[in-house]
């Protein structure tokens, strides 16, 4: 987009000076806008896909497991439990769910060097539980979470998330083991399980 803008002030002087070139620039400049535009729907689609509306929770994050899996070549190990309860979850707490899976993903992609990831998603009684573990490096979890330093923003984020539809989410990590998410989602409007 500022590439666009920049495009866009040059066009401006030089459409009084020089319109020779002009129009060879103002398309080149229209395929920038096209070109964003991709790159904005795109990523919206990311967070959150249209599989998670048109299929539900469970489909959307096995396509999603599958394309992280191919883009990282990091294992993931994806189970479901939930004898289609989630259906039961209304759309803001799907996307909690979704969101939360894919920045564990991300951050176990990018900071925990492990090799092995197992997912699951598990109806308990009131709530829908999402569990990512990863079997690499631990980190200090007491002191990331709540502060609001950058390393701990995706992590503060995904607590916010879900706290935001009356649920609860914890992380734990220690040498060995790894590292733990959890979201735990209760039905939407009160449903019983």
């Amino acid at each position: 987009l500022t590439g666009i803008n920049l495009h866009l002030a040059t066009l401006k002087k030089e459409a009084t000076a020089n319109t020779k070139d002009l129009k060879r620039k103002i398309a080149r400049t229209q395929r920038l806008v096209i070109k964003s535009l991709n790159i904005v729907h795109q990523f919206a689609g990311q967070l959150r896909p249209a599989a998670l509306d048109d299929l539900g929770l469970v489909p959307a994050l096995h396509s999603y497991v599958n394309d992280f899996t191919k883009r990282t070549g990091l294992a993931v190990h994806f189970t479901s439990f939930t004898r289609g309860r989630t259906k039961q979850l209304d759309s803001a707490r799907r996307t909690v769910l979704y969101r939360v899976a894919q920045e564990s993903l991300i951050n176990v992609a990018r900071h925990a060097q492990a090799s092995l990831v197992n997912m699951s998603i598990q109806r308990l009684r009131g709530v829908i539980r999402m569990e990512v573990k990863d079997n690499g490096k631990s980190f200090q979890v007491l002191g990331t979470l709540p502060s609001g330093k950058k390393k701990g923003l995706g992590l503060l984020g995904m607590r916010e998330r879900v706290e935001m539809v009356g649920g609860r989410f914890t992380v734990e990590s220690s040498p060995g083991k790894g590292t733990t998410v959890r979201a735990e989602v209760p039905f939407a409007n009160g449903a019983r399980d």
